[in-house]
């Protein structure tokens, strides 16, 4: 690898920030203004470095493109679910980066009704996101969402399914979702603010009306709240959900008569979370009131929504927690969340003959999937390992009889589960609580030392990792890596008190429970300093940010993803998107003593003149999540502040956001250059 490339500097400019009196110089702050054409020479710049610099890995990163594409069935389609008289598909093509939508009215041997063939609707765009798909109860008409920049604002637009036109009505600047009334001509959808994105009012449509003349339902004026609008799987409900990190509000009306006035289901108060289901006359609403962290589920009459009329269906239990429940005519299925591990229990409202599911191994993780359809003894289930492809099974509720609908295809004719090995091992934290971590390797790998590993983790928003089977990731394992999840605080993993112990005052947890993983892993010689790398995306980037400040010893080479770094300037600035929601999170920084302590983790503001690891970090230009300034900004200052040798990579795509590239196989071409990275450093080349 040719070192003798000039690495870009960004230029000083210092500005100065103060807040309860205290000063921050941030010299990079001009990189904040996409308008600039001197910011985007600085991320051309820092493009072309990278792409001078991994020269010699083109080539293999073209290998593990098609190696990891290879892997997946390209004429792949999904398990049909029947909603409403219809069974509706998504599939995908041969050599097509984008779903077909269809659906086959009765039968699954019913003529194919194509609603959009993505595909043909990408064309000519760097950029395509379709979603939002709603379709009117009288099945004519599909409401739906397209982005074509990555920003997430949509347009909503609707298309007639018997002419196949796509109407007049246009709605722009949209969240994307909608939802049809009984009527099926009123349609309600949510639209977010110009600046900060955050969603915050629901609109009533009338079916062939302009939408300049829609009628404003709803405006959540607190800006730590987001909007959402849907329908209750009964039919009878629309529902407006309010929420923000600790409080819920919803607001229900009649789908069949979608013009009278939304009803507050219970008013909010700090504090009180809660989510509805309604069945039969009654509402089931899963929430943590009295003190119930882990939550419970309690009911209440249509008639008497008010916390008052709310009892106990399922207490509250300090081991277990109530993650969601699922209502069919003659079940009630609960997803429970016990040491760590998932488990589905079927209950019938007879209230006879309880049981769960059963599941074999201790790094697995199973959810309830789409069940849209009320009057079915049928529950779908979705099942998947560290090692074991992930499957769909519908399963029988009354004869217990289950049928595998999918399995996830590998193919190349190489991958045997039986060739890797899974374990769930126990690092013990400083301050003693122990930080569950799940692992996969290949079997013949010796516990010496030697071996490199990646250790990826998120870890904010109470977000469970739940292991998960990836077809790319044995393009690591095969070349003699193993692939660890660090269970950290600050998600949900161990329970709802495991994310409240990861957050705002407590925030640190997080780190040094990845740091105490990372030297648990070493101490038992399943990898060393020299062969261990971390992974990060988002909130996962500001802990990747926070460990190398932190720890950097530990670290032969981190992955950064769209990293939230500079966390004091953001939460400070209230036009960013997202920032106001997150108060709850974070902390918010006018307040002196979240300041103080999130001003001491930052990853950008405790920067120092030390060796960091081997770096590469990623953003997207048109981000609204995270802003592209932050990596941008964080990057410059390291290359100005850190003493070692190791590379440190920028790459900004210029077209995405958030989540990076749109088609399914554009995504790979960003995990071959992440994969080469690694590889690279360990001195694999092929």
């Amino acid at each position: 690898m040719s070192k003798n490339i000039p690495t870009p500097v960004a230029k000083i400019i210092p500005k100065t920030l103060v807040q309860h009196g205290q000063e921050r110089i941030d010299n990079y702050y001009w990189l904040n203004d996409r308008e600039n054409p001197e910011v985007i020479d600085y991320l051309n710049q820092e493009n072309a470095y990278y792409e001078a610099m991994t020269a010699e890995t083109k080539e293999f990163q073209k290998e593990l493109y098609e190696e990891m594409k290879a892997r997946i069935k390209e004429d792949d389609e999904s398990v049909p679910y029947l909603y409403n008289g219809y069974y509706y598909i998504t599939r995908f093509e041969t050599g097509k980066g984008y779903p077909i939508y269809s659906r086959k009215k009765g039968s699954l041997d019913a003529k194919e009704e194509i609603l959009f063939n993505c595909n043909e609707l990408a064309e000519g765009e760097s950029y395509f996101k379709l979603g939002g798909l709603s379709v009117s109860t009288d099945n004519r008409f599909v409401s739906f969402g397209l982005d074509t920049i990555g920003r997430r604002i949509y347009t909503v637009q609707i298309k007639d399914l018997e002419t196949g036109e796509i109407l007049g009505d246009k709605i722009e600047n949209a969240t994307g979702s909608s939802v049809w009334a009984n009527d099926n001509k009123t349609l309600f959808y949510t639209k977010q603010d110009e600046v900060t994105l955050r969603s915050d009012k629901v609109f009533k449509h009338k079916l062939g009306t302009n939408s300049d003349d829609d009628i404003l339902v709803f405006f959540e004026k607190d800006d730590t709240f987001d909007v959402s609008v849907g329908k209750e799987k009964s039919k009878k409900y629309i529902v407006i959900g309010s929420g923000s990190t600790l409080t819920s509000e919803y607001r229900i009306v009649n789908a069949d008569t979608p013009d009278a006035e939304f009803k507050v289901f219970q008013p909010r108060f700090r504090g009180l979370e809660y989510g509805i289901s309604h069945f039969g006359d009654s509402f089931y609403i899963l929430t943590n009131k009295d003190k119930a962290t882990n939550f419970k589920l309690m009911k209440t009459p249509e008639t008497a929504t008010a916390k008052e009329n709310w009892k106990d269906i399922i207490p509250h239990r300090a081991d277990v927690l109530l993650e969601d429940i699922e209502i069919f005519r003659d079940f009630l299925v609960v997803d429970e969340r016990a040491n760590g591990l998932n488990h589905i229990r079927i209950m019938p409202w007879s209230g006879e003959g309880e049981y769960y599911l059963p599941f074999g191994s201790e790094t697995y993780s199973a959810s309830t999937t789409t069940n849209v359809d009320f009057d079915t003894d049928i529950l779908r289930y979705s099942y998947q390992s560290l090692a074991t492809p992930g499957s769909v099974i519908d399963f029988n509720m009354k004869t217990k009889e289950k049928e595998v609908k999918k399995e996830q295809h590998v193919l190349g004719g190489k991958f045997d589960k039986n060739n890797y090995v899974e374990e769930r091992v126990w690092a013990t934290a400083k301050d003693g609580v122990k930080i569950p971590i799940s692992l996969v390797h290949r079997k013949e790998l010796k516990k010496d030392g030697d071996n490199p590993l990646l250790q990826y983790a998120y870890g904010s928003y109470g977000v469970t990792m739940d292991t998960y089977f990836s077809s790319t990731r044995l393009s690591l394992l095969d070349r003699g890596f193993i692939f660890a999840i660090a269970h950290i605080r600050g998600g949900e993993d161990l329970g709802r008190q495991w994310y409240e112990d990861g957050k705002l005052l407590k925030k640190k947890n997080t780190f040094t429970d990845f740091i105490d993983c990372s030297t648990f892993l070493i101490a038992e010689k399943y990898t060393s300093a020299k062969h261990l790398y971390a992974e990060g995306g988002s909130a996962g980037g500001l802990l990747m940010g926070a460990i190398i400040n932190m720890a950097p010893e530990l670290y032969n080479g981190i992955i950064a993803q769209v990293p939230f770094v500079d966390v004091i300037t953001t939460m400070l600035d209230d036009t960013i998107p997202l920032t106001t929601g997150e108060y709850d999170e974070w902390g918010n920084p006018q307040e002196k003593e979240s300041y103080d302590y999130m001003v001491s983790y930052s990853p950008y503001d405790n920067i120092k003149a030390q060796k960091y690891p081997n770096m590469y970090v990623s953003t997207g230009l048109h981000d609204s999540q995270v802003q592209y300034w932050e990596p941008a900004k964080w990057v410059a200052k390291l290359r100005n502040q850190k003493i070692d040798a190791n590379v440190l990579y920028l790459n900004t795509n210029m077209d995405a956001g958030h989540g990076g590239a749109s088609g399914r196989f554009e995504a790979l071409k960003e995990l071959a250059q992440e994969f080469s990275f690694l590889l690279d450093l360990e001195n694999i080349k092929k």
